[in-house]
């Protein structure tokens, strides 16, 4: 979905036009009740693992399917990352592919499914399966921005809420992304316990590989984001004491065209500036081959992953 998030999504105070917009959210939370009441689901004899949101994209539900997949290989599992196709996020499709030779991608969740059974995957990971009830899970995790929480509280386009926080009482666990030096949210963590009492949250964080970051210390930079919460890495190097001169925010996913990119260059240039990206930004436009701009690779952790590890199997044996 290409947009600018509207800065009223994320006030806590009641806008005008999330009033306005009400009619609209209520028609959609209608559908989501009787699509996930009315749709008949599939079960499945390997055990399925959802990794999804209920707040708008950025909270980190691609780099967490990534960490899980890599969880369970060490524990010798074996198994696959499902994706349903759309052509605009082949970013997150590269994205994952970069690091593992275990994405499946069709139209049909279901037909991912039913091949990745067939060639011998013993766990599957839906990565953004939440709002699909066509399909029975074992075990749900939500992820959230920690700085975000839940925005305003209404759902789209009032809101940021693909679907009500009450969805949390048929999940099991909350993933709550951070920056690496931001604090808990636990404000957050008590609300959503007060949807649903026995939801086991954990925190996710990003840091910077310390090679990389060291290169841009004493440099002066543009960055430019086109992913779900483009402040987020904005603010994840400004958290490394990077001198940001200037910050340039797009839609998620966007697609740059080569103009576009050229007048940011030169811009870099004309100022002495470093210019830089996030990863799925750089694997967007890479086939341009501009050797300016950078990105600097991020590393993604679960806190206490001990434990975590320890709830994934009880969902997987």
């Amino acid at each position: 979905m290409k947009f600018i998030k509207p800065k009223f999504w994320d006030e806590k105070k009641l806008s005008l036009f999330s009033i306005v917009l009400l009619p609209i959210s209520i028609i959609i939370k209608i559908i989501v009740f009787l699509k996930a009441h009315l749709i008949e689901k599939k079960y499945f004899d390997i055990p399925i693992i959802c990794v999804g949101n209920i707040y708008l994209g950025g909270t980190g539900k691609t780099p967490l399917s990534i960490e899980i997949s890599k969880i369970l290989k060490k524990n010798k599992k074996k198994p696959a990352i499902i994706r349903k196709f759309h052509s605009d996020q082949i970013d997150e499709i590269d994205l994952i592919k970069n690091t593992s030779k275990n994405l499946i991608v069709e139209k049909s969740r279901a037909h991912s499914l039913n091949e990745a059974s067939l060639k011998g995957f013993d766990t599957m990971i839906l990565d953004d399966g939440l709002q699909d009830t066509s399909i029975k899970t074992d075990l749900n995790i939500v992820c959230f921005n920690g700085a975000i929480g839940d925005g305003n509280g209404l759902t789209i386009p009032s809101g940021p809420l693909r679907e009500n926080l009450s969805r949390l009482v048929n999940c099991e666990m909350v993933a709550i992304n951070i920056n690496n030096k931001d604090k808990k949210n636990i404000k957050f963590e008590k609300k959503i316990k007060k949807i649903n009492k026995n939801l086991d949250i954990f925190y996710t964080k990003y840091f910077f590989h310390n090679p990389s970051i060291k290169k841009f210390k004493n440099k002066k930079i543009f960055a430019f984001a086109g992913i779900g919460n483009p402040n987020r890495f904005f603010n994840l190097l400004k958290s490394y004491n990077l001198k940001i001169q200037k910050e340039k925010p797009f839609p998620d996913h966007y697609k740059y065209s080569i103009k576009e990119l050229k007048k940011m260059i030169n811009y870099a240039k004309k100022n002495k500036l470093e210019l830089i990206t996030t990863e799925k930004d750089f694997l967007r436009i890479k086939k341009f081959g501009l050797k300016t701009i950078k990105f600097i690779p991020t590393v993604f952790k679960i806190e206490d992953e001990k434990k975590f590890i320890k709830n994934l199997k009880k969902y997987i044996q």
